[in-house]
């Protein structure tokens, strides 16, 4: 179209008239026009022509913030033909409009009070239609922003995001929710009943469509004004996605383009942990030491992946180095930054929990292995790591099998090395920590050191040793135990049995006793239903008449008689 109206935009429909004019529109394009109709319309074109009346106004439309298009629908409104508005021209019409000074002073029915209204009212309650609008800012976007409608985009926006923010996109962290969830979520915003009878397969215009200037814009202010972080960040992903990691048909820019969209982003980016996952976050990484961008921008990156390292795998943490090496080397120094940041940021959150040490700690010794066949990597940078594992590995480890192997792998892999170098990579090992398993094969490897195959064997003894030590010790308890069971059971049942035979004595006893006091009471009843003539005999004597005292009432000095009777001849004697 732009080609077919090179030589006269408005030729093909619009009426001839004397009063015709070729003025230049932005760009140098010519463009005809009827000046005492546009005079009609326009203020202040109408006071330039009334005070210049002879001038050259060939260049008055050429600061006009509009494209050929957008004159032509003005020059269709002034000549009273319908005109057709839509999200696509309704802002650069309010800015042309308000140039010209087309206002309802100058004349009624005004183009600009038409566009302000159908912008209100057709333009800002519809989601898409306001994306649209504010996509199209991006070419007027000074006078735009003068006139507030990139405000008044903005606003609308975030209101319908914060009421309902799946129209961002669903957060990455849920993206395994079930389909049903995801479209009922849907269902907090979507056009009214009458425009979804025509378009039954509706769907949220994607802020991906817009340029990283307002893209910038609008999820800046949405992070402002309380948008939740979690939809903030699902939007930043689909942006980065498409913008920086796609680099394929039309859609991939220049490398400076796709720097400056990742460096955005990293800003962008909200500052909870987990919000994406740390594998993304790894592709971003590796993404931005390619774009080679600002230090600020990577060590963003670094901080935010150290913050959930614990999430990480072996494979995230292979970092290529961007060097001339033929042979694919590893960036360890980058590793080391993001493990001190874990341990950093852990150490002040005061977590108790320790699962995420030991992830890190089996992390960092699974990536030791991995790295140690590197053929260029230093001793030094080795070692380094080492020394990073067995603290990690301390309190949560119980045995550095982990770094042995690693070590084992980094000595096969580099059989230069001298006697001294090798001891040099084995002192980060501790072989009283090392399993006996692990003990035995690093005697029988003979890329160990003659001194740490002595070491070893030494450690194995003491652990032998050990170990024998506490057999017996266990053997010893066991018996100890056994012997006290076996001897204080007989005692237990002898102290039970004395018990009873003790009771079965006094309940003998007891009912013996009973028996006697019963029949002394019989006795007692019986002889008391005597009846003497002369005197009643008393208790006591009954008493003892019957333990064989006496014999009768009358003879009860008898046994004392006898007694004096005897004792009579011996004192003659």
């Amino acid at each position: 179209m732009e080609k077919r109206r090179s030589k006269d935009t408005s030729s093909l429909w619009l009426p001839k008239s004397t009063s015709d004019m070729q003025l230049n529109v932005l760009g140098g394009q010519p463009f005809t026009m009827d000046k005492e109709l546009l005079a009609a319309k326009s203020a202040k074109f109408a006071a330039t022509l009334k005070e210049n009346p002879q001038e050259d106004l060939a260049n008055f439309l050429q600061s006009v913030p509009a494209t050929a298009d957008t004159l032509e629908l003005v020059a269709r409104f002034y000549h009273g033909f319908e005109i057709q508005i839509c999200s696509q021209n309704v802002v650069q019409l309010i800015c042309v409009a308000d140039y010209l000074d087309m206002t309802e002073n100058h004349s009624k029915d005004n183009l600009l009070h038409k566009a302000i209204s159908y912008f209100q009212q057709r333009i800002l309650p519809s989601w898409s239609e306001t994306i649209k609008a504010f996509r199209s800012t991006e070419k007027v976007f000074q006078q735009s922003w003068k006139l507030g409608l990139v405000h008044e985009c903005l606003d609308s926006i975030i209101r319908k995001a914060k009421a309902s923010p799946q129209l961002l996109g669903e957060p990455i962290k849920n993206s395994t929710a079930n389909a049903d969830d995801s479209d009922e979520d849907y269902e907090g915003y979507k056009p009214n009943a009458r425009r979804r009878l025509f378009d039954l397969n509706w769907k949220p215009e994607d802020l991906t469509t817009l340029s990283l200037q307002l893209y910038e814009l609008l999820m800046h202010a949405m992070s402002k004004h309380g948008v939740p972080s979690e939809y903030v960040a699902a939007s930043l992903c689909n942006y980065t996605k498409k913008w920086v990691f796609s680099s394929s048909g039309e859609e991939a820019l220049k490398k400076k383009y796709q720097k400056d969209i990742l460096e955005a982003v990293e800003r962008l980016l909200p500052d909870e942990i987990g919000l994406l996952p740390c594998t993304l976050l790894f592709q971003m990484l590796r993404v931005a030491i390619y774009l080679e961008v600002t230090s600020d921008c990577r060590n963003g990156i670094e901080i935010r992946i150290g913050k959930q390292l614990d999430q990480a795998t072996v494979k995230d943490l292979l970092i290529p180095s961007h060097g001339y090496s033929k042979v694919v080397q590893y960036d360890i120094q980058c590793v080391r930054r993001i493990v001190k940041v874990f341990y950093a940021n852990y150490s002040s959150s005061n977590v108790t929990d320790i699962t995420g040490l030991i992830a890190v700690a089996d992390l960092i010794e699974e990536f030791l292995a991995e790295v140690a066949s590197d053929i260029d990597l230093k001793i030094s940078t080795f070692v380094g790591l080492a020394e990073m594992l067995v603290s990690a590995s301390m309190g949560v480890k119980t045995n550095s099998d982990g770094i042995y192997r690693a070590v084992a792998i980094y000595l096969d892999k580099h059989r230069h090395l001298t006697e001294s170098e090798r001891e040099e990579v084995c002192q980060v090992l501790d072989f009283q920590k090392m399993s006996p398993q692990a003990c035995d094969h690093a005697a029988k490897n003979e890329c160990m050191p003659l001194r740490m195959v002595v070491q070893v064997l030494f450690a194995g003894q003491l652990q032998l040793r050990d170990t024998i030590t506490k057999e017996v010790q266990s053997s010893d308890e066991k018996l100890i135990k056994e012997e006290a069971d076996e001897v204080n059971a007989p005692r237990v049942e002898l102290c039970e049995g004395k018990m009873r035979s003790e009771v079965e004595k006094m309940s003998k006893k007891v009912m013996l006793l009973e028996r006697e006091c019963s029949m002394m009471r019989k006795e007692i009843e019986n002889s008391s239903s005597l009846v003497v003539r002369k005197e009643k005999p008393s208790l006591w004597r009954e008493m003892k008449r019957k333990f064989g005292c006496i014999s009768s009432t009358h003879d009860s000095n008898c046994q004392l008689k006898k007694k004096k009777l005897h004792l009579k001849p011996k004192r003659g004697l």
